[in-house]
């Protein structure tokens, strides 16, 4: 009696059931089952059989024997290995240089609103035509690195995107340049979110800038932080375009990434059931590294 009652007084839309919850979903969650839980799903079952292009005979269940063969790929491991140094490499001086260009951003400047329209340039532009421009910038014979090289007298230049040990550091500085902007957005969003109040009495106490950030900017940013830092990391071990047209993958394999090696294996040698197990792998092991730098960060911020 008690319940009806009360159920009663609710305004109607408040007396919304779990199946009108659901159909008011619906709209949202229909492109989330089809673009990503289905492909992924389907890419998992495929990881399982030995499907190739081009073939006439019909795909065979072979369980885990690509799993098996992945275990003794070391050119694949090798790719992995230069997928996490280039997710780290590009990742940690990506925030720590949009930190800083928020910082500044966030201070009351002549034409502030200029300059961060500018900071957000690069973002702006897609990665096929980021990495074409880098291309001429690196270029051993007319770029523009080389020729501010030549005209200090710091050497004749180099082939950077050609060299065994010069191909990833350049590579990353344009990961780097190129997915700054968000990151910089990202934490300037957080940065203005923080009541100017709170600095104006640490102000007042007698704290000067290296403390204020500590006791007041970055425990107000963390959880932006946690957050970029995490999507950062999953977007640019999966980063496929931007290295596929400055180096694909060359030279001998220094710049290849894992979704270079996943790419090749499927469209270059036809072998769809391989290159599913190792996105299947990229997947597993990427979400275990995620869910420890999560649950770490998470720990050390509540210790805090």
């Amino acid at each position: 009696m008690v319940t009806d009652v009360a159920s009663a007084g609710r305004p109607a839309a408040a007396r919304v059931d779990g199946r009108g919850a659901w159909f008011l979903v619906l709209p949202a969650l229909i492109p989330i089952l089809v673009l990503s839980v289905g492909p992924l799903l389907y890419g998992i079952l495929l990881a399982f059989t030995d499907a190739q292009s081009g073939r006439t005979a019909a795909t065979r269940w072979i369980g885990g024997l690509n799993f098996r063969d992945l275990l003794h790929d070391t050119l694949f491991w090798e790719s992995f290995r230069i997928g996490l140094v280039w997710a780290v490499g590009v990742t940690v001086p990506q925030f720590l240089l949009a930190l800083g260009l928020a910082l500044l951003l966030n201070q009351e400047l002549r034409l502030r609103w200029l300059a961060r329209a500018l900071a957000i340039v690069p973002w702006a532009m897609p990665e096929v035509v980021v990495g074409i421009i880098w291309r001429l910038v690196y270029n051993p014979d007319a770029g523009v690195l080389n020729e501010t090289l030549h005209d200090l007298g710091l050497g004749d230049g180099r082939d950077w995107l050609s060299g065994l040990g010069t191909a990833l550091p350049a590579v990353i500085v344009v990961g780097v340049w190129a997915g700054m902007p968000q990151t910089t957005v990202a934490l300037l969003a957080g940065l203005q979110n923080t009541p100017r109040e709170l600095h104006e009495a640490a102000a007042v106490d007698g704290a000067g800038a290296w403390r204020r950030f500590r006791a007041v900017t970055w425990p107000a940013l963390r959880p932006v932080a946690l957050a970029v830092t995490a999507l950062n990391l999953i977007w640019n071990f999966n980063s496929f375009a931007l290295v596929y047209v400055l180096t694909n993958g060359g030279p001998g394999g220094k710049t290849r990434l894992p979704m270079l090696f996943a790419y090749e294996e499927a469209f270059r040698y036809g072998q769809f059931g391989y290159a599913a197990a190792m996105g299947c792998v990229m997947v597993a092991v990427i979400a275990v590294l995620l869910a420890v730098f999560l649950t770490g960060r998470l720990r050390g911020g509540e210790d805090a």
